[in-house]
């Protein structure tokens, strides 16, 4: 079988240049500088692509990874109770390092774009933008990837709200099993606009339609109609949950997973560790983790979420080529934004034209990226 590789070396953000070895059929992207710590040193490799309807997803393969099981998926601490999301104003309690329970601070009234969020664990926190945490005045996503420290304060923490009709006393926030869809996602992690976010929710996707192209499975119409009958509080777990839309997308994941099921099978020293999404023609998103059980732990809710945005999408059966989907796992060069917390995360956006990535870097127990994402900005 013919298989694209690709190897990134270094895996530098500053410095970086693109080297094509088209005799050998290779693309190679090797920095001018020292690598970054924490970076993988080796190679990701795309698989033959899996594709049904208007839908392709590429495999990322790599003979390298982490050991990410001292890492908290929000998921998997919002089950168990080592993790609580509460709505400001109300008290949260939580053990310090010191083993004392004092009673965290307010951090004054609800706000529909900042909840309180404890780890009670010794496991430090991965969240992820555009995870979906059901209950409390309105359901919410996550804003930006990040990592909350082990038994650290009550976090003040940044969210989108999902639910724009709903602002009264709910059940406190106990699920995460959910990750929005890519168009949703988008304008949280990359617009950071809540307008904007509620905007795609209804929308369903926010990609442009050029010309007469085929209709979605799931229209704007269809969408506006689930709004109307069963979710009048335009909440995203009750539109997308909804029969007219989850019918189409049970179909697509159904279908999905047997084909990438079978493509990723008998690999031999290597690991399934992220994928790369095309929609029609157009390569539009990807995300890679720093280990194949970490990519296991959250891939039935993003192939879900990929599902949704596709019956949004006009269907149109283009085949994408394998290069355009290279390039979705180059370093971006351009303008870049940085955050950290000092032993806990480093976090980095960098855009280039149409395409922004953002990195995720865990800074203990070792350095590592845990998580990548880039997309195709769709407006």
């Amino acid at each position: 079988m013919n298989r694209a590789l690709i190897s990134v070396f270094g895996h530098s953000l500053l410095g970086i240049s693109a080297l094509g070895m088209a005799a050998l059929g290779f693309l190679w992207w090797t920095p001018t500088g020292a690598a970054t710590p924490g970076k993988p040193q080796g190679e990701w490799r795309l698989l033959e692509p899996v594709s049904y309807e208007n839908l392709t997803i590429f495999p990322v393969v790599a003979s390298f990874g982490y050991d990410t099981s001292a890492f908290l998926t929000l998921e998997e601490g919002l089950a168990s109770g080592q993790v609580t999301v509460r709505e400001q104003g109300q008290e949260a309690i939580y053990r310090n390092r010191d083993g004392a329970r004092p009673v965290a601070q307010n951090y004054g009234g609800p706000s529909v774009n900042q909840l309180v969020l404890v780890n009670h664990s010794k496991r430090p926190l991965l969240l992820l933008a555009g995870e979906l945490v059901s209950g409390g005045k309105q359901d919410r996503i996550i804003a930006k990837d990040r990592i909350v420290a082990p038994l650290a304060e009550p976090l003040p923490l940044d969210v989108f709200c999902v639910e724009h009709g709903r602002w009264s006393s709910g059940s406190n926030f106990n699920e995460a099993k959910t990750i929005v869809h890519p168009s949703v996602r988008e304008q949280a992690a990359v617009k950071k606009a809540q307008s904007d976010v509620w905007a795609a929710v209804t929308a369903g996707s926010t990609a442009v339609t050029v010309g007469s192209a085929p209709p979605p499975m799931v229209s704007t119409e269809a969408i506006t109609e689930t709004v109307q009958v069963e979710a009048p509080t335009q909440s995203y777990s009750k539109i997308y949950g909804s029969k007219r839309v989850d019918t189409s997308v049970e179909q697509l994941v159904s279908e999905m997973q047997r084909r990438f099921r079978k493509e990723t099978a008998g690999l031999k020293g290597e690991r399934v560790v992220g994928v790369v999404v095309a929609y029609g023609g157009e390569v539009a998103w990807s995300d890679i983790f720093a280990s194949d059980a970490l990519f296991s732990s959250y891939w039935n809710k993003l192939l879900r979420s990929y599902a949704v945005e596709a019956v949004a999408r006009p269907n149109v059966r283009e085949k994408v080529s394998t290069q355009d989907a290279q390039e979705f796992l180059r370093p971006l060069n351009g303008r870049e934004k940085t955050e950290s917390e000092p032993d806990v995360y480093r976090w980095r956006e960098i855009d280039e034209g149409a395409l922004s990535q953002i990195e995720l870097d865990a800074l203990e127990p070792k350095v590592m990226t845990l998580h990548r994402l880039l997309v195709r900005k769709t407006n």
